[in-house]
């Protein structure tokens, strides 16, 4: 699966893409293929206020759960309600399905993440 060069990521293996003025947040190709059929995405909290890379919720597999973190500093304004009923639409999409939408701090915050070569290499070594 290519890395898609509209967005940005995190190591932690999350991307980051605008959508107005707030940011769509989700897990990259490489993280869902590792974790396998999810079963779980939740435990974020709108209007949560984080710090970059604190945790903002879970993905739960039949495999393991893992932590997202929040790429930048921002609040939750937003969670994808589709996947309290269908966690599995990641394993489908996992760059067109957003899981949380944050408002960032600072918005220029964005571009000190990985571009879409950055973060395959990041992805490689993993």
């Amino acid at each position: 699966m290519s890395i898609p060069s509209d967005r940005k990521y995190a190591s932690s293996h999350e991307w980051i893409k605008a959508d107005g003025d707030v940011m769509m947040v989700g897990i990259t190709g490489p993280a869902q293929d590792q974790l396998g059929d999810l079963v779980f995405v939740g435990d974020v909290h709108v209007g949560a206020k984080l710090a970059a890379a604190q945790t903002a919720g879970v993905v739960e597999s039949v495999k393991a759960a893992s932590d997202i973190y929040a790429p930048v500093a921002g609040e939750i304004v937003a969670f994808n309600e589709a996947l309290t009923d269908a966690p599995d639409l990641i394993n489908g999409d996992p760059y067109g399905t957003w899981i949380f939408k944050i408002k960032p701090n600072n918005a220029a915050d964005v571009d000190g993440l990985l571009d879409a070569a950055g973060y395959q290499a990041v992805a490689d070594a993993s």
